[in-house]
């Protein structure tokens, strides 16, 4: 029996490396001089967690597996049983299709065809690629039916500063915004309010030592260069992960029990919320024959 995330395609650049799954295009492994700055996992074993997933034409729960496309009611296939949500979308299991690897970049594709709860075909293809203290991530996706329709598209890593625990990290997110999640129903999310004055304000930075998240955060501040930053710090250590101006929502995860790590936090850039299927928000609307891009990364400073 073969490896659950199937190949593995790893791609240098100097002392800079990562590995990527062919079953999910997903992202199992980032390091630096060595040191792992995402949480990795065996390639015998499925992603921990969705640990480095790609959530492909939705992030996170789409409730029910319930929504309307253009006057007409869809059912997802439920997979997220206990709670009844169709969660992190369509491509995660699936066989990407290798269309490029060279020594320090990546190029896998996949199709998400027409399927119950989902009417209109898409094209998407990913690109992974290495400089020497940094990993870009590019997602592109083409709408191939002659409908319109919006999309949303997001990742699920797992950051870690070496082997420092991640009760000694420090978050810093430039969020104004936040919906905070339900405690039992994890979907939909509680009502959007503003961060000010809140358990939810990560400006100013916070040790994550007593926090417990599984909360989105919007209304992100960009930076001079047009791109948010989400810091964990160190000491003198310092792990940036940037997100392109399409990605306006961070989903920050911090779950107790993590395989091979225990307490672990994701920062999991998300161009829409949960439940965008049924709100809109934030949705890319896709022509047909037209395509989207956007980019994100992590850089070890």
């Amino acid at each position: 029996m073969g490896n659950p995330t199937g190949q593995q395609f790893e791609i240098t650049r100097g002392n800079a490396r990562a590995v990527v799954t062919e079953i999910g295009a997903g992202l199992r492994a980032f390091e630096v001089g060595g040191v792992p700055y995402v949480e990795e996992f065996p390639e015998d074993a499925h992603p921990p967690k969705a640990a480095g997933q790609i959530l492909l034409p939705w992030p996170n729960r789409t409730k029910g597996g319930r929504w309307t496309f253009q006057g007409e009611p869809q059912q997802l296939e439920v997979t997220e049983e206990a709670r009844g949500n169709a969660i992190h979308g369509l491509t995660r299991h699936l066989e990407w299709e290798l269309l490029e690897h060279a020594e320090s970049s990546i190029t896998l594709a996949v199709d998400v065809e027409v399927q119950p709860g989902w009417p209109v075909p898409l094209r998407a293809t990913v690109t992974y690629e290495l400089a020497p203290r940094e990993l870009t991530v590019t997602h592109e996706i083409r709408n191939e039916g002659d409908q319109p329709i919006g999309v949303g598209v997001g990742t699920h890593p797992y950051f870690r500063i070496g082997d420092v625990p991640t009760d000694e990290l420090t978050l810093t997110l430039p969020a104004t915004r936040v919906r905070p999640s339900l405690p039992d129903e994890q979907m939909p999310y509680a009502p959007e309010q503003d961060v000010e004055g809140t358990e939810y304000d990560f400006r100013a930075g916070r040790v994550l030592a007593g926090v417990d998240l599984d909360t989105a955060f919007g209304g992100l501040t960009a930076a001079g260069d047009g791109t948010h930053h989400i810091v964990l710090r160190h000491a003198e250590q310092e792990l940036l992960v940037w997100t392109g101006p399409d990605f306006r929502w961070a989903q920050v995860f911090t779950p107790d029990d993590l395989v091979g790590r225990g307490r672990a936090v994701a920062i999991e850039p998300m161009t829409c919320p949960a439940d965008a299927l049924n709100t809109g928000d934030d949705l890319i609307e896709l022509e047909p024959s037209a395509s989207w891009s956007g980019s994100w990364g992590i850089r070890v400073r």
